[in-house]
């Protein structure tokens, strides 16, 4: 089994907010390392956030996002109950909050590359939910082409989290977690999950070196973090990639020989930028 305290770039700047409870920090990231986790009863609900966004505009807060879901019943949920819950799993999977770089960024991308959405989505998720993310290991580690089972993701969790679950929760956990990484393209096939091969877009791909320079990542380190491992595709293919983004005016790319200089002007404050440079 792969252990996933070696993922190179998962977390290292932690988001100390919920839903309920404002933040404390001078500089909101948006990732979290703390437990907790949507996937106990949700999949990473890339139809629900589509829809969402498509109804909120760009700039809005938690609040309007909390009103289009429960009181506008924007997603079409049957019940007031149903709609409250899928709030705050959007809130636990996305922030839906303005003021986090992680999810103004996955709006600023989410406008511009509509096919990158399933991994856009896939890397916001990554990055705030800690039982997904133990999974990412096992899943990207495996030859495409093999069947990866439920029962083999219920194992790997319950040797991860022992006893910390429910036969049934740890049942369901497993369902939904083979489904996001299913709509994100890592696997494919409805009850039998096959690995695939996830497919990669200018978008998903500077989104990705984004939270790695978040994490703490410069230069060809950005190419060899837990997120950019997300985007199933070799370092060329990345930089490839990259230099897309960087034409489109999203990033800034530069790499002569083996230097690498990747900025992101477009995505973050001069002073919010001083201040990750002060926490690392």
């Amino acid at each position: 089994m792969v252990d996933p305290s070696n993922f190179d770039g998962l977390v290292c700047n932690v988001e100390k907010s919920s839903a309920n409870q404002p933040n404390e920090t001078p500089l909101t990231l948006g990732i979290r390392a703390e437990s907790g986790s949507a996937h106990a009863s949700r999949t990473m609900m890339l139809d629900e956030l589509t829809l969402l966004l498509d109804t909120v505009e760009d700039d809005a807060s938690q609040e309007r996002y909390q009103d289009a879901i429960v009181e506008q019943n924007c997603l079409g949920k049957r019940s007031e109950r149903t709609r409250i819950l899928s709030f705050r799993h959007l809130v636990d999977l996305y922030s839906l909050e303005p003021n986090t770089i992680v999810f103004r960024a996955l709006r600023y991308f989410w406008q511009r590359d509509v096919p990158g959405r399933p991994l856009l989505a896939l890397l916001c998720t990554f990055a705030r939910d800690s039982l997904f993310r133990s999974t990412a290991p096992f899943i990207l580690e495996t030859t495409e082409g093999t069947t990866i089972p439920r029962e083999s993701v219920e194992e790997l969790i319950e040797n991860l989290y022992s006893d910390r679950f429910s036969p049934a929760t740890l049942k369901s956990a497993a369902q939904n977690i083979n489904s996001t990484w299913t709509k994100s393209g890592h696997l494919d096939g409805r009850a039998r999950k096959i690995r695939a091969g996830a497919v990669a877009s200018a978008g998903s791909c500077a989104y990705a070196l984004f939270l790695g320079f978040l994490s703490g990542s410069r230069g060809q380190l950005l190419f060899e973090t837990g997120y950019s491992k997300l985007l199933d595709c070799s370092t060329d293919r990345i930089q490839e990639l990259a230099s897309e983004a960087s034409r489109k005016g999203w990033i800034d790319f530069k790499c002569i020989g083996d230097v690498v200089d990747i900025s992101f002007p477009n995505l973050i404050t001069r002073d919010e930028l001083e201040g990750l440079n002060e926490q690392n």
